[in-house]
């Protein structure tokens, strides 16, 4: 899935453009041969190209959300701020980093499944445990409160 398809998804998401989407897994038909081997070994790596939601999340501060392309972007975004995207890296098996805001975030993979991601970030000398399942589809942020 590329930086294009992920927008898409994500505008889907949200709700934009729900009379012009694509299914999930639209591709060019001159893109398929080159996109088959950009692909190889993505498709084993269960972190890549899903809409990872905080399961741990706020209450008040809902769908904060983690989506890991295969090209090194990251898609951050949350109900109620925008998106952002960021360059990412795993680094290892079991641990990845990401530029946020000038700084480098690096985080070790507690465990991943296809539904199921717990990540340990390394705050300076905190460590936050972050708890993400694969958005369900469709959904809807729910209104905030003014």
């Amino acid at each position: 899935m590329d930086t294009k398809a992920a927008i898409i998804a994500l505008m889907s998401v949200w709700g934009v453009g729900t009379c012009a989407t694509l299914p999930a897994t639209a591709q060019d038909a001159d893109d398929t041969t080159e996109d088959a081997t950009d692909t190889i070994g993505e498709s084993e790596n269960p972190l890549l190209n899903k809409v990872w939601v905080r399961a741990d999340a706020d209450p008040s501060l809902p769908g904060p959300m983690q989506i890991f392309l295969g090209d090194g972007t990251l898609v951050s975004d949350s109900c109620w701020e925008t998106y952002r995207l960021s360059k990412w890296q795993q680094v290892s098996d079991s641990a990845i980093s990401w530029d946020e805001d000038g700084m480098t975030i690096n985080a070790d993979i507690a465990s991943v499944s296809d539904s199921e991601l717990v990540l340990n970030l390394k705050l300076g000398e905190e460590v936050q445990e972050q708890r993400f399942t694969v958005a369900e589809v469709p959904y809807v942020c729910p209104d905030m409160v003014k």
